[in-house]
């Protein structure tokens, strides 16, 4: 299970996602996931699979808190403790549970655990916690390996002839003086930072491991990021969750101005990386690299050191505990 993506917290989309009353389905590495709220209004997750028949629990609906199976009823709590089944009331329920998947909730946003024992809480990066900053989220799903579109989003040089027309403007006419590019490692990631003729760049970029990348573009006495959370949905598929953060322009009706310029820059994008092939990428042998490459290549080596070739075995079916 969650094969080359396993054991590690993923923001997986906004608390106001998963409604009460009704059960909200994703896919995350190839798993489907049912997300809803359990009797105390608190967003819990189960593989989505009924351990009866197979089918899907996101097709069935919410009640009092529990999940019930479109297929036969069967009922189960966020932990995936089964509460019943219909014409059975001599059911062994505590062999008869869902499979729940931790979840966590902060600052309005949802973290999903690829995995069953975490050892730790995800880490929230210091942005969230940012007083008066209101969050603009927006999603879209690109055909591409997640890797492609993580290292894509940690890449400075392209600026300048992916985005000539937009973010790039300034870049495309410094063409000619050297790009120097900065991987920093932190305890979250890494920190990217930029120069050319050895002018530092204003802003930098921040790699937040796994699968996130923070721009900071603060004006002075602001605090104004982009945040993109490259979320794998298979093998040929990334759900790219693009959160604008802010602490000024607060009012929500300024929302669309924000999403329509990130549409723009995401659209310029995402026609060059679904190109790519291979579509995941591959060892660093087995294509060209430069000096700039630098951050990418960085990416790649943790890709392969600590996600390449992970999963998740699926736990027994035993009594609950």
């Amino acid at each position: 299970m969650f094969e080359n993506f396993a054991n590690v917290w993923t923001i997986i989309g906004s608390a106001d996602d998963v409604k009460r009353d009704k059960p909200h389905a994703l896919r995350v590495a190839g798993e489907r996931i049912v997300l809803f709220r359990d009797e105390n209004n608190l967003p819990v997750a189960l593989i989505d699979q009924c351990p009866h028949r197979g089918v899907a629990l996101s097709l069935g609906r919410v009640t009092q808190g529990q999940l019930e199976c479109p297929f036969h009823g069967w009922r189960f709590t966020g932990a995936g403790h089964n509460c019943g089944v219909p014409w059975n009331p001599d059911a062994k329920l505590e062999y008869l549970n869902a499979l729940a998947l931790p979840v966590r909730q902060a600052h309005g946003l949802l973290w999903l655990y690829t995995g069953f024992s975490p050892q730790d809480a995800p880490i929230i990066p210091d942005t969230f916690c940012a007083p008066h900053i209101v969050i603009c989220k927006q999603e879209t799903i690109w055909r591409a390996h997640w890797s492609r579109v993580m290292e894509n989003m940690l890449d400075m040089p392209h600026l300048p002839f992916v985005h000539r027309r937009s973010i790039g403007k300034d870049l495309y006419r410094l063409l000619g003086k050297r790009m120097d590019v900065a991987w920093l490692e932190r305890p979250y990631g890494a920190r990217i930072e930029g120069a050319i003729d050895g002018a530092p760049r204003p802003g930098a970029l921040e790699y937040r491991f796994p699968n996130a990348m923070e721009l900071l573009i603060d004006p002075p006495s602001k605090v104004f990021r982009l945040m993109a959370i490259c979320l794998p949905q298979d093998e040929t598929t990334t759900k790219l969750i693009l959160l604008t953060i802010r602490d000024f322009a607060r009012a929500s009706l300024l929302n669309p101005a924000f999403r329509w310029m990130n549409r723009r820059i995401a659209r310029e994008d995402q026609a060059v990386i679904e190109s790519s092939q291979p579509m995941e990428v591959p060892p660093p042998a087995l294509e060209a690299s430069v000096r700039t490459d630098a951050p990418t290549l960085a990416f790649r080596r943790i890709y392969r050191q600590s996600l390449k070739g992970s999963s998740v075995m699926r736990p027994e079916r035993v009594a609950a505990s």
